[in-house]
């Protein structure tokens, strides 16, 4: 078994705990979510109008998170995905350790799993290890987490806005209830924007 396959079958993360603990931690925190669990995870923490629900827009939630990040930069971005979603968009990890936002944080919730096409494993449980992958994108402070106890270092970096943040999250590979926010992606958009300070479109 290669160290990736063996991290991946004794992670012992809860991800809805996990979310639910950083979001509480990052009140100001303006949060973009990957298709799939991670939109569910976020929203059974509690839904806000500062969080970006996106459907059907596999791999582009650090893409999106980055442009938010150049248009508010007093503000932390936090880009919470799975592994599958952040390996489908991996070159986004390259834009962002060329762009160096201090105030995006990309949070990986890695279950080594495509969740919404079965739970076929995916390459993260097959020897590819984002927060190296990360690294070697530029990223300096990207970290891998085992544990609950690493929330509270993590969201402290991102409430710094004082570097540019990659977390691997190794969570379990539970199938868990879904937590459906709305699919009505006008009505998103404009509560988003109204959370800014901005006129619906």
């Amino acid at each position: 078994m290669n160290t990736a396959s063996s991290i991946a079958s004794s992670a012992s993360i809860d991800r809805r705990e996990f979310v639910a603990r950083l979001l509480a931690l990052c009140p100001n925190a303006l949060v973009v979510t990957g298709l799939g669990s991670p939109t569910y995870d976020v929203f059974a923490s509690g839904d806000s109008d500062r969080y970006f629900y996106l459907w059907g827009a596999m791999g582009g939630s650090t893409s999106v998170a980055l442009g938010l990040a150049l248009a508010q930069r007093d503000r932390p971005v936090l880009a919470i995905t799975g592994d599958g979603e952040q390996l489908m968009g991996i070159g986004s990890l390259a834009t962002a350790g060329a762009q160096q936002l201090p105030n995006l944080s990309v949070v990986v919730l890695d279950n080594g799993h495509f969740g919404e096409t079965g739970m076929q494993r995916s390459h993260s449980s097959l020897g590819t290890r984002l927060a190296q992958v990360a690294r070697a994108c530029g990223i300096e402070q990207a970290a891998e987490i085992y544990s609950l106890d690493g929330v509270e270092a993590l969201a402290a970096r991102i409430n710094a806005r004082a570097g540019l943040n990659f977390a691997q999250v190794h969570v379990k590979a539970d199938e868990l209830p879904r937590a459906l926010p709305s699919r009505d992606g006008v009505f998103v958009k404009n509560r988003f924007r109204q959370a800014l300070g901005f006129a619906s479109l």
